[in-house]
Order: structure tokens, then C-alpha cells, then sequence
């Protein structure tokens, strides 16, 4: 059968580096966060719905989206911000439904790396099973510190508007602790590796 595993965690949980894994064995990712940056690039199928709702104010003479004008617009303002998720989340997903159909399987199954699958539930119809990456808190505060020069409440802010650590264990199917060093992730995403390759066949 053919098989899409969910990837999703929390800021500083690893996805990027289990991503990253899972491409080694030629696995193929797609990255819902690059697709949505693509989506809004230039000549991005996004831009004239944002810039329909939004005007020109959120743009640059060049044409191209000028990110921190609309994101200072969107994250201030609660309604704002969902006006922008609902008019990007179909694109996102109806862009990673189009990639799967036209990727190639070499060992059965392919990985969508979707940092929000837990908070939208819409994303679970593009895959067969979820992967969440587990970190303990204290430790994912510290990674996300040493990764981007981030204050403590900086750090704290970001990981409330995002899933808990209990909302994601409660959609999983299959779990990976990542409270060790590279050596034991790797080991840990070979392991699912040959999982994932032997559920995937008929």
C-alpha cells in the first residue's frame, strides 16, 4: 500500500534533523512550511488573495510580498491572523496532495514534515500515519535557546500558541523521544525507517 507518514513536534523537537534522516535512505519530504513559503514567493499562487484582501500596503514596488509588513499586520490582530490561515491552509493542502500524486515511492512510503498536523485536523487526511517527535519542555526551551539566541519568555510564547506536548502524544501513532544525542535520533529514524518500509508492502 502506499504509505504518507505525518511528521509534526513542537519548536526544537528535531523535525528538520529527522526530515533529514529519512531523505538520507532516499526517502522522499515534503516540507509543508517550504510549500507554504513557496506558495507566497514570487509569482506565488497566494499573492493575489492576499493582496485582494490586504491591498498594496503588504507588497514591495518590486511586486514581491513584503513578509514583515503583513506578518506585523496578521500577528497583532487575532481575526487577521485567521483570515490568512483560512485563505492559505487549502492551498497548502491542496499543493501537498499534488506533490504526493506525483512522487515516486522506492520504499513504499513518504514522509510530510507538517509542523501544525496537530492543530489543524485537515492535514490527517494527507497521511496514513503520524510520527510525532517528544521532547521534555525544560529541554525543548534550552535547544530552541541555543538554536536562535531566544529569551526564555521569547520561547514561552511561541510554544503557547502552538499544540502542547500532551495535544500531540494524544493524535500519534507512533512516537520518537528525541531526549538523547544525534547518534541515537539517527539510530531511532533507521529503526522507523525498516518499519515504514516493511508496513508499506503489499
Amino acid at each position: 500500500m502506499t504509505l504518507w507518514v505525518g511528521l509534526t513536534g513542537g519548536i526544537g523537537s528535531g523535525k528538520s534533523t529527522v526530515a533529514a534522516r529519512f531523505a538520507s535512505h532516499g526517502v522522499p519530504v515534503l516540507d509543508a512550511d517550504a510549500i507554504a513559503h513557496n506558495l507566497t514567493a514570487a509569482n506565488g499562487a497566494a499573492l493575489p488573495a492576499i493582496r485582494a484582501h490586504w491591498g498594496d500596503a503588504v507588497f514591495a514596488a518590486t511586486g514581491q510580498l513584503n513578509r514583515a509588513a503583513l506578518r506585523q499586520r496578521v500577528f497583532a490582530d487575532a481575526t487577521q491572523k485567521q483570515q490568512l490561515e483560512s485563505l492559505l491552509h487549502p492551498l497548502i493542502f491542496d499543493a501537498i496532495q499534488a506533490a504526493q500524486q506525483h512522487t515516486a515511492l522506492p520504499h513504499g512510503y513518504g514522509v510530510v514534515e507538517i509542523p501544525l498536523l496537530t492543530e489543524i485536523p485537515r492535514f490527517r487526511q494527507l497521511v496514513q500515519r503520524i510520527l510525532v517527535l517528544d521532547v521534555a519542555e525544560p529541554l525543548q526551551i534550552e535547544r530552541v535557546k541555543q538554536r536562535s539566541q531566544l529569551s526564555d519568555a521569547a520561547v514561552a510564547t511561541i510554544m503557547a500558541q502552538q499544540a502542547s506536548r500532551q495535544q500531540r502524544l494524544a493524535i500519534a501513532d507512533d512516537v520518537l523521544t528525541n531526549h538523547g544525542d544525534l547518534s541515537a535520533l539517527h539510530t531511532a529514524v533507521d529503526q522507523l525507517h525498516q518499519y515504514y518500509t516493511a508496513l508499506s508492502q503489499p
